[in-house]
């Protein structure tokens, strides 16, 4: 299978000859490393969550891998690489520059509905006493607003995420869902300059990427994970 030429992409992430995307923004810390898979790679993930489409935020200090279920995993402790699986949905890491917890979440359209994003960084706040002021995000890629397309009742409970919506004809709407989740991790008071988006459609760009609205018979996941150095 053909592997994107490297290059740097949308918001400063780059894919590396390895075939996993990184977030330039991410680079600077020196403690911790982690990556987005495409089909010809994916980055370890010692832990992962039996996911479950929910708001449900999982510490992963002493978890084995699929232990609990849940669409969000933070730590503090170093050597432990915590990551999502997804094809459309997002995958999103976030990194604190001030306490060096990390968290990995997977976002779909129910996930993103109850504020997985939010809930994340709240429970940064609880177990770790992150400051939203110090988190860094990267999106990574996922299904886009050009080829994600929705009935009315699912758009509609993300209206009053979307105040600028203009009413739509017929019974369909495209949905951002990278952009909602861009929204609440700034309303809970992340930088919006500390949130990056690598911009790339799993959906448009099937042969770099899993779809699964592309290819519900294709069984493939994207890993993305990140892991505290030191």
């Amino acid at each position: 299978m053909t592997q994107p030429a490297p290059g740097i992409v949308c918001d400063s992430f780059r894919l590396g000859p390895d075939g996993i995307y990184r977030c330039d923004a991410f680079q600077e810390f020196f403690w911790q490393k982690h990556g987005f898979g495409t089909r010809s790679a994916s980055p370890e993930a010692q832990i992962t969550l039996r996911q479950i489409h929910s708001d449900q935020v999982v510490n992963a200090n002493s978890l084995r891998d699929r232990d609990r279920e849940g669409d969000a995993l933070i730590t503090g402790c170093v050597g432990i690489s915590i990551g999502v699986r997804t094809a459309d949905c997002v995958p999103i890491l976030l990194l604190d520059c001030r306490t060096r917890t990390i968290a990995a979440v997977h976002a779909g359209w129910r996930g993103t509905l109850s504020g997985i994003s939010r809930s994340t960084i709240q429970k940064m706040r609880e177990d770790f006493g992150t400051d939203p002021a110090d988190v860094y995000v990267a999106l990574g890629p996922c299904v886009r607003a050009c080829c994600y397309v929705v009935d009315l009742d699912v758009a509609n409970q993300f209206a009053p995420q979307f105040p600028e919506w203009e009413p739509v004809a017929g019974n369909k709407r495209a949905l951002d869902l990278p952009e909602a989740n861009r929204r609440q991790m700034q309303n809970a008071g992340v930088n919006p300059q500390r949130i990056f988006d690598c911009g790339l459609c799993t959906t448009c760009q099937t042969a770099s990427f899993y779809s699964y609205r592309r290819e519900p018979e294709n069984p493939g996941r994207m890993v993305s994970a990140i892991e505290r150095l030191a």
